[in-house]
C-alpha cells in the first residue's frame, strides 16, 4: 500500500528579530539586522497511510502546528520534502485544498450569520459536490448524529460543541482524503468530547478517510488513535502504536493510598504535606530507586513505581511502618503518565 502522506527529512526555520527593552530599543528594532534563527521542525521523516488516525502529540511550541500547516500547504518547508495524496502542498495548494479537510480548534470556516444547512450548500458549490454524493453524505450525518434539529440554526447561535461538530461534519463533507483535526475537543465538556470522537471514529470507518489528530486530551488518543507521533523542540522523539508505547513501561504501576478514615477527605494542604513527606521519606530509603514519584489526585495520595525496580509490596509495607493506609488501589500506568515520560527524556 502506497503512503497518503509522506515527509522525508523535513525542517522549517524562522527567523526571530532580538528585541531590545524600551522605546529607544523599539525604534532600533526597526532597523535592526540583529536576528537569531530557530529551528521549529527539525529533520522529522514519517509515512502515512490511508485510512490511519494518527495521533501527533507534543508540548506546546514542539512544532505539531508548524508540521500540520506545512502538510496543507499553507508553509513550505525550509529542508526536505512533504508529498500528499500525490502532490507537493505549498506548490499545489488549490489541488491541496480540494483534497483535505481542516479543523482548527475554536476558528470556524462556516458561515457566521447563515443556517447551517445552507452552509453546506456553499460548501458544496465550492467544493463542487455532485448531488448524490451530497445527498449521501448528508444522510450518513444524519445517521451518526442528531443534526437536523441544528439545520436551521445561525452558526452565531450554536454552542461551542455544536460549532464544533459542524465544523468537523463540514470538514469531511466532500469526502477528502486526508482531515487534519487540530485540538477538535478543546474546552468541549466530556458528553460532547465523547460524541466529537464517535464521530470521527465512524466517519473514518465508513470513508477510510486518514486523520491527522493534534490534542493535549489523552482521552481523544486512547478512544481514537492506534498510531502516535511525539515531537518535542521540533525533534521527533517516538512514531510507533501505543501498545508499543505502553511495553516500554509494562512493569510500573500507580499505588493510589487513602490515609483518611471513612472516606473522610484530608484537607488539600494536609494531602500535599503528607505527599512531600513521603516523596522525602521514600526518596531517603530508597535513593537507588529513580521510578518513585508521589503526587495528589482529589482525596488519594498516588505514588508511582516501576516493579522492575522495588515490589510494590515493599513500598507499601515500608509507607505501613509510619502512616496506617485506610484505602489501596492499583493501576496500570496511562497514556498521559508515558507521554509525561517521554517529554521527561525517560523512555529507555
Amino acid at each position: 500500500m502506497e503512503p497518503i502522506i509522506t515527509l522525508e527529512h523535513v525542517s522549517k526555520e524562522f527567523k526571530v528579530l532580538n528585541r531590545s527593552t524600551g522605546l529607544k530599543g523599539s525604534i532600533k528594532d526597526l532597523f535592526s539586522r540583529d536576528y537569531r534563527i530557530v529551528k521549529a521542525v527539525n529533520d522529522i521523516s514519517m509515512e502515512v497511510y490511508p485510512g490511519e488516525i494518527v495521533g501527533y502529540l507534543g508540548p506546546n511550541g514542539a512544532g505539531k502546528s508548524t508540521t500540520i500547516k506545512m502538510m496543507t500547504g499553507v508553509l513550505e518547508p525550509s529542508a526536505g520534502h512533504i508529498i500528499v495524496q500525490g502532490a507537493i502542498p505549498y506548490k499545489n495548494r488549490t489541488q491541496n485544498a480540494e483534497n483535505i479537510g481542516v479543523v482548527f480548534g475554536q476558528r470556524s470556516q462556516l458561515w457566521w450569520d447563515l443556517p447551517l444547512i445552507e452552509s453546506f450548500k456553499l460548501l458544496k458549490d465550492i467544493y463542487q459536490i455532485d448531488e448524490k454524493q451530497y445527498q449521501d453524505m448528508i444522510a450518513l450525518y444524519e445517521e451518526l448524529v442528531d443534526i437536523k434539529k441544528l439545520y436551521s440554526k445561525p452558526v452565531r447561535q450554536m454552542s461551542l460543541g455544536q460549532r464544533t461538530l459542524s465544523d468537523i461534519l463540514a470538514a469531511f463533507l466532500h469526502n477528502p482524503g486526508v482531515v487534519f483535526l487540530d485540538e477538535p475537543t478543546i474546552g468541549l465538556d466530556v458528553s460532547m468530547k465523547s460524541k466529537i470522537r464517535d464521530l470521527i471514529k465512524a466517519l473514518n470507518q465508513e470513508k477510510n478517510t486518514t486523520v491527522i489528530l493534534t490534542t493535549h486530551d489523552m482521552g481523544d488518543v486512547d478512544a481514537l488513535c492506534r498510531r502516535i507521533v511525539i515531537i518535542d523542540k521540533g525533534t521527533m522523539l517516538y512514531d510507533n502504536s501505543i501498545d508499543n508505547l505502553r511495553s516500554f513501561f509494562g512493569a510500573y504501576r500507580t499505588m493510589k493510598l487513602r490515609f483518611a478514615k471513612d472516606g473522610n477527605e484530608l484537607t488539600e494542604e494536609k494531602l500535599n504535606q503528607l505527599a512531600a513527606e513521603l516523596t522525602q521519606d521514600l526518596s531517603q530509603k530508597y535513593p537507588q530507586v529513580d521510578s518513585l514519584q508521589v503526587s495528589v489526585e482529589e482525596d488519594w495520595i498516588d505514588v508511582l513505581l516501576n516493579e522492575d525496580e522495588i515490589p510494590l509490596m515493599k513500598v507499601m509495607n515500608h509507607i505501613q511502618e509510619s502512616r496506617r493506609i485506610y484505602d489501596v488501589k492499583l493501576q496500570e500506568i496511562s497514556t498521559e503518565s508515558v507521554i509525561k515520560k517521554i517529554y521527561e527524556g525517560k523512555m529507555k
